[in-house]
C-alpha cells in the first residue's frame, strides 16, 4: 500500500491540530490574563517557604509547549528562590517538583479567595 503525500492545506491543518492517529484534537490556546498575574503578586508572601516578600507569578511547568506557558490561572505566588528550585533545583525529583508546585497553587487560589482578590462564583 503506498501512501499519498499531503497536501500542503492538509499540513497547514495538521499544523493548528494536535494530531494523535487518525483523530485531530484542537488545540486551545492559554487563558491569559493580566489581573489574575497582578492578584497573584499582590499576595505578600511565598506560598511554599512563608517568606515576606515580592513574589512572582510562576507558572506550573507540567501540561505545556515548547516556548508556551499553562494557564495564568495555574500560577503560584513563589519567591524567586522557591521559583528557582521548582523550575531548575537539582535537589528533587521532577515529582517533587510537580507535588510542591500543584500545592503552592492550591495554597495561592485559597489565599486569593481568603483575600477576596478573586470574583466569587
Amino acid at each position: 500500500m503506498k501512501i499519498a503525500p499531503r497536501s500542503s492545506q492538509q499540513i497547514a491543518a495538521s499544523a493548528a491540530y494536535g494530531e494523535i492517529g487518525q483523530f485531530a484534537i484542537a488545540k486551545q490556546r492559554p487563558v491569559r490574563s493580566s489581573a489574575w498575574l497582578d492578584a497573584v503578586r499582590s499576595i505578600d508572601h511565598c506560598m511554599l517557604c512563608g517568606c515576606v516578600c515580592q513574589v512572582q507569578a510562576a507558572h506550573r511547568n507540567e501540561g505545556k509547549g515548547k516556548s508556551q506557558k499553562v494557564d495564568d490561572c495555574l500560577t503560584a505566588a513563589l519567591c524567586p528562590a522557591c521559583h528557582a528550585e521548582i523550575d531548575q533545583g537539582k535537589n528533587l525529583t521532577r515529582e517533587q517538583r510537580r507535588e510542591r508546585m500543584n500545592h503552592a497553587i492550591v495554597e495561592t487560589l485559597r489565599e486569593l479567595a481568603r483575600q477576596n482578590l478573586v470574583g466569587t462564583i
